[in-house]
Parts: C-alpha cells; structure tokens; sequence
C-alpha cells in the first residue's frame, strides 16, 4: 500500500498540485482534440478522403504509443518533475511545428513529433497523481484533471474554431504553442521536486521491469481495460464534427456550439463522477456511466437531420457519459500497480491506450466513406454499434480489476 500523502510534494499545497497538473493536462488534450472540429476544414484545404483524415489522426496516437512504452524503460529513474518538463518542452515544440506545417505531409510528420512527447505527458500526470493523492481522493483529484478535456471543450475548441474559421487552421495551433510557454515557465517556476518513488527503489534492468509488468495479471487487465474504452470511444469522437456537417446540416462554424455545451456539462459531472466514485465505489460508477453511454452512442451515430437544438441534446448527453465512464476507470488502472514502477506502468499504459485510439480511428476510417454522388457519410452508424460492443466488453474487464495501492 502507498503510504503517500498530500504533504508527500513539499512546497506546493495538493490544491495547486492539481491545479498545474491540469493545466498541462489541458494543453496536452487540447493539441489532440482540436483535430476533430478542424476535419471538414482540413478535408476541404488539403483535399483529402475520410481515411486520409483518419490518418491524420492516428499519426499522433500511433507516435504516442512508440513514445509511451519506449519511455517506460527509464521514466520510473528521474525525479517526476525534471521528466514533466522536459516532456512539456518537446511537446510545446512539436506544437509550434504544427502551427507551422505548409502542407499535409508536413502536418502529418508535426503531429508525429507532438504525438511523441504529449502521449507520455498524460500518463506522467496521472502517475504523479497516484503518488502524491491518497487513494481514497485519488478519483476526485482524477476527476479534477481530467475535466481539463472539458474545459478545453468550454473554451479551447470553440476559439480555436473561431480562429481558424476567420483567419487559417493554423491559427489555434499558434495559440495554443502561446499558451504552453505559459504554463511550462509555471510548472518550471511552481512545481516541486517530485522524488518519492525513489526514496524505495531498487535498481532493476529496464528488460526485467517490463518483463514484471507484462507478466503481472492486473496489470494486463488493465491494460486491456484501456485498449476496450479506446475502441468505445475514437471510433466515434473523431467522425463526430465531420458527420456533424455532412449529414445532419450543421456549418463548420457551428461546430464549437457542440464542444461548448457538451464542454460546460462535462467539467461539472466528470468531478461528480470521480467524487461518486470515492463515495460509492469506482467500478460500481464505472458500470453504471458505461451501460448508460451506449444510449447517446447510438443516437449520435445514427442521428439524420434534426433541429440543431436537438442534436446538442444528443451530442451533450455523449460527451458527459464518455467523461463519466472514463474518470472511475483511469482511478481505477492508477491504483492497479505499486508506485515503485507506476511511471513505467502508465507509459506502457498511455501507449497502449494511444495505439488503440489510433487503431480505432484507423478502423472507423475505413467503414467511413462518402456516399456516391454525395456528400453525405455512410459507415458511421455501423462504428457506433462496434462502439456499444466494445462499451459491454470493458464492463467485464474492469470486474477483473484488483485495487493495489
């Protein structure tokens, strides 16, 4: 058991621990979801197929998930904050080589490179938090970090979208490179040294502890876990805006109207969601938030043209359970290894997590395809009944999932 607690980061009240951790954790998930709404400009710029955009989106993920288990081989050696910061320069870095990118080829390599370095950002933040949160706030402190996806939804998306439908898509990138020199001077002048998980480690040869890792049961519960709500969720999140504009009517600029208000519901009930599960039970939450998901699954990606008010009932109602499900879920994976190899452990586990979400953009992609002689977009219906299957699967794999620390 860890015996850590708030006072285990000197210097920093938990409070502010959290505050900074998600703010990067916002940039971070920032850089990745600015793709979905900016699909149908950057289809139309670049003249490119639904698979080809797919491409575009699992290039990040797929360069995340090399990234997050090479890392795992040494991230567990260095002091939690010197690894943050480093990670967050390269990232900020490849950030500003997409706000740069002429062409699609250029982008696709730029978000190579950001994929390489924000993969491992997230799951340092979370192996942080597992070290220095108790577990019995961990899914609050959970919830409070992870709500950086709505905020960015509240506000980072719909500004980005403005930008870049009154100036260029290369706009909210710039912004956003702005934003992470920012918080990197912050974390760099804020954070304190982070070097409890080596207070009791022992050395051990990076072959060995991924050996350990691979042949712990938990923790392959764990990550198959992760691999099952990667398939539940990116075969639909990326197709989200392009079908939105496609099929049911909306104008690209209406987009951030979808992000917004899904954004203002999720930042309240993904902190709900890690509080019930500290009261309540994290898979108890977990079950409850994932049968429900598969409700707004369907209906969004079955959705014709509706009255716009209509279809953000729909597209809310999606956003919040895909919060609901996935906060108990990561409290739950954190708490799953012991600390002394929770860094190695997330890496793998981010890595994992980014090859399936990559694999599930790919997979969506290519049952995605433009209806003959249309501009309509057919397949997106059959990916949210692979989306429900693969919701039911992660029900029974977090049933197997055993609490350690």
């Amino acid at each position: 058991m860890s015996n850590a607690t708030p006072t285990s980061t000197p210097g920093i009240k938990e409070s502010w621990l959290i505050f900074m951790l998600a703010a990067i954790q916002f940039t971070h998930i920032m850089d990745f979801v600015i793709m979905m709404p900016l699909g149908p400009q950057l289809m139309r710029v670049f003249d490119i197929s639904p698979r080809e955009f797919g491409f575009l989106v699992s290039a990040y993920t797929f360069s995340a998930a090399i990234s997050g288990f090479l890392s795992a081989f040494f991230i567990d050696r260095f002091d939690r904050k010197d690894a943050l910061l480093i990670l967050y320069l390269g990232f900020t870095i490849g950030t500003l080589a997409c706000a740069l990118a002429p062409n699609f080829s250029l982008l696709l390599l730029a978000r190579v490179l950001a994929g390489a370095f924000g993969g491992v950002l997230g799951a340092l933040v979370l192996a942080i938090i597992g070290d220095a949160v108790p577990e019995q706030r961990r899914g609050s402190a959970t919830g409070k970090v992870m709500a950086a996806f709505s905020v960015a939804s509240i506000g980072g998306i719909p500004i980005g979208l403005y930008l870049a439908s009154h100036a260029s898509w290369h706009a909210p990138f710039y912004l956003l490179t702005a934003l992470c020199l920012v918080v990197l001077a912050m974390s760099w002048r804020l954070l304190p040294p982070m070097r409890e998980h080596l207070l009791n480690h022992v050395p051990q040869h990076p072959g060995k502890l991924i050996v350990s890792i691979f042949t712990n049961t938990n923790c392959l519960w764990a990550f198959s876990l992760m691999v099952a709500l990667s398939l539940a969720g990116f075969t639909v999140v990326p197709f989200l805006s392009p079908y939105m504009v496609a099929n049911v009517g909306f104008e690209e600029v209406e987009l951030s109207y979808i992000y917004l208000f899904g954004g203002l519901a999720t930042v309240v009930t993904s902190q709900w969601a890690g509080r019930l599960a500290d009261k309540f039970g994290k898979l108890r939450v977990f079950t409850i938030a994932a049968i429900f998901s598969t409700i707004p699954i369907l209906l969004v990606t079955h959705l014709p043209q509706v009255p716009h008010w209509q279809a953000f009932i729909v597209t809310t109602a999606f956003f919040i359970v895909f919060g609901a499900r996935f906060v108990p879920a990561m409290s739950m994976i954190t708490s799953s290894v012991e600390p002394r190899m929770r860094g190695s452990f997330m890496s793998i586990n981010s890595s994992v997590q980014q090859m399936a979400s990559g694999l599930a953009a790919f997979l969506a992609g290519l049952l995605i395809t433009n209806a003959p002689g249309h501009e309509e977009l057919e397949g997106f219906g059959t990916v949210g009944y692979i989306a429900c299957g693969f919701t039911i699967l992660s029900m029974f794999l977090a049933s197997r999932l055993k609490k350690v620390s």
